[in-house]
């Protein structure tokens, strides 16, 4: 008996994280079910690429710091992880990631006495999510960093007059003005590290019992209907959708960032896609 598109809907929506109807569809696929399984995937993409920001984001703030610090010994460490995992390609890094947690011990690892459990570290949600959120770490703290440096002198001798040093100057000048500057290009960011989400699919981070990404899905229905022109293109629809709703929430943030500037001062974002990363 079909289901109708309500039916598959309720069956399907939230399959990929284990709510819903256990089997896959194997014949008569409905353009309803493509387009719901892959939606329905698509809960993992927003999960890795949202969660990574929210790690990445503090972690290149650090990172942005530590690489203008006099200190060699705060500041080369940073500059060498920038420089590794942005001269390296993202999908090196998830195969390279998990080739080593695999070799893990599947008992845990002894510390202190205590046994740490590692045998969730190869799977997709956390493993993959950890190359994710040191990625765009890297990349963020390029931009915060260019940032940084090109804040107005007049800002901060504006801070010197008003006798503001250190925690103080950095919080209420340099880290506003910094966020200001950067967050055109962290926008860019946020949109590719989302897009780049799909890159978990090949990178060998198991699909736990066929709860996998919008890619995962699409897949599945290339190779059972032997045409890849349906699900593809509607992933493409769907990070389309998502891309549009990112430029629309960070250029919320933007307008809030700018919001003590005239009119024709404010930056605005510009969606510039990365061919090559």
């Amino acid at each position: 008996m079909t289901m109708t598109c309500a039916e598959t809907f309720a069956a399907y929506a939230l399959r990929s994280i284990g709510i819903g109807e256990k089997l896959l569809p194997k014949t008569d696929f409905t353009l309803c079910q493509q387009f719901t399984l892959i939606g329905s995937g698509l809960i993992w993409n927003v999960y890795f690429g949202f969660v990574a920001l929210a790690f990445g984001f503090f972690l290149a703030n650090a990172l942005a710091l530590a690489k203008t610090a006099r200190s060699p010994l705060l500041r080369k460490p940073a500059d060498w992880f920038v420089f590794v995992f942005r001269g390296s390609p993202l999908f090196i890094q998830f195969f390279l990631a998990y080739e080593t947690l695999v070799l893990l011990p599947r008992s845990g690892i002894n510390v202190l006495g205590m046994t740490v459990d590692t045998s969730w570290l190869t799977k997709a949600w956390a493993g993959a999510l950890i190359v994710m959120v040191l990625n765009t770490a890297a990349y963020s703290a390029e931009i915060f960093y260019g940032a940084l440096r090109s804040i107005p002198k007049g800002d901060l001798e504006a801070a010197d007059a008003y006798g503001l040093t250190g925690w103080q100057r950095f919080r209420r000048i340099e880290w506003p003005t910094m966020l200001r500057l950067g967050w055109p290009g962290y926008t860019n960011e946020a949109i590719f590290l989302l897009q780049s989400s799909t890159l978990v699919y090949f990178s060998g981070f198991p699909a736990f019992q066929q709860q996998g990404d919008a890619l995962y899905y699409a897949n599945y229905f290339a190779d059972k209907t032997f045409n890849p022109f349906i699900p593809y293109p509607i992933v493409a629809f769907y990070f389309i959708c998502l891309t549009l709703a990112v430029i629309w929430l960070f250029g919320r943030v933007n307008r809030h960032l700018n919001r003590h500037l005239p009119q024709n001062m404010r930056s605005r974002i510009r969606l510039r896609p990365q061919v090559i990363r």
